[in-house]
């Protein structure tokens, strides 16, 4: 069955994680953002913010886990799979901090294609600000040049999704992918 991936992505509080919850509850197929967790292993191993103390290690901790979601799409009984994040996402971000990374992480991009990619931006009236999100609203925006960078390097076109309620968004989404 030949699988069509789609990320849904955007800078940090712009409502991904609804959306993908949305989409869940409608029945499609989502695979959840991998970053939370990282932080959350790594704060059991006493390190509050590992992107912070160690970002090439996050990020490499990061690419991996994208990468292993990428390639467990291909075993889905499914026609379309909706992924919170790209694997170009980790790279924005070391970009955004300014910090360098190995040429594999450009090789697993190249490798590793998406079908279709939707860009939320910041959108301060939801913006919030919790234990594993340290970014400020200023951060987001700065990450969402980055992230539109990022993906364009890669030849993606990124698709605007508007500012609306959880399920308009969703709607829209689903509208533009004829679904």
């Amino acid at each position: 069955m030949d699988i069509k991936r789609i990320v849904i992505t955007g800078g940090p509080g712009t409502g991904k994680s609804s959306i993908i919850n949305e989409l869940i509850s409608r029945g499609y197929t989502c695979l959840e953002e991998i970053s939370r967790q990282v932080t959350l292993d790594a704060k059991k191993n006493g390190i509050d913010q590992l992107f912070l103390t160690n970002p090439l290690l996050f990020s490499e901790l990061l690419l991996r886990g994208r990468e292993q979601q990428y390639n467990q799409t291909s075993n889905l009984n499914t026609g379309v799979v909706f992924l919170d994040r790209g694997i170009p996402d980790v790279l924005a971000y070391m970009d955004f901090i300014g910090d360098t990374y190995p040429q594999y992480f450009i090789d697993v991009c190249k490798d590793s294609i998406y079908d279709c990619v939707f860009i939320l931006k910041p959108w301060q009236d939801i913006y919030v600000s919790d234990n594993e999100r340290y970014e400020s609203f200023e951060d987001a925006l700065k990450i969402h040049e980055h992230l539109l960078n990022t993906y364009q390097t890669f030849n993606y076109k990124l698709i605007d999704v508007p500012f609306d309620t959880v399920e308009k968004r969703v709607d829209y989404i689903l509208n533009t992918l004829n679904m």
